[in-house]
């Protein structure tokens, strides 16, 4: 198994335990839960589950189909944006439900959306580019 596959899955299991430990924290701290409930949900979405999905796709789908993965390059440039969005998203929802730095919140928001987006455009394109050969 390729390194950077290896490292998609590390961080899905810790971006799950990430996850979890604030979810812990929603119940011990019930009047702040409401800040960090998105953050909640994006840890363990596009943290613990696209995180897996991508190292467990880059590693399954090319032997299915009996082919190299498209482009090494592109998986680690995705690896690079899929992280960077996420911790963006995490950080930024707590930021602006506490009202505290707002607009600076919101263009984080705004360009951590865009850079997730990129990175599963990347996967779709790489995975896609993967598989089109297969003849069925």
């Amino acid at each position: 198994m390729e390194l950077i596959i290896v490292w998609y899955l590390r961080m899905s299991i810790i971006y799950f335990v990430a996850g979890a430990g604030i979810g812990i924290m929603m119940i011990l701290e019930p009047s702040t839960a409401g800040h960090y409930v998105t953050s909640h949900a994006h840890l363990n979405l596009l943290g613990f589950m696209s995180m897996m999905i991508y190292g467990v796709g880059y590693h399954i789908l090319p032997k299915f189909s009996g082919r190299h993965i498209y482009s090494s390059r592109i998986m680690h440039i995705q690896f690079w944006l899929a992280n960077a969005g996420l911790i963006g998203l995490a950080a930024g929802w707590p930021l602006r439900a506490g009202g505290n730095a707002a607009d600076a919140a919101a263009s984080l928001l705004i360009i951590s959306a865009a850079v997730t987006v990129g990175s599963v455009v990347l996967f779709a394109v790489n995975i896609l580019k993967t598989v089109k050969a297969v003849q069925m």
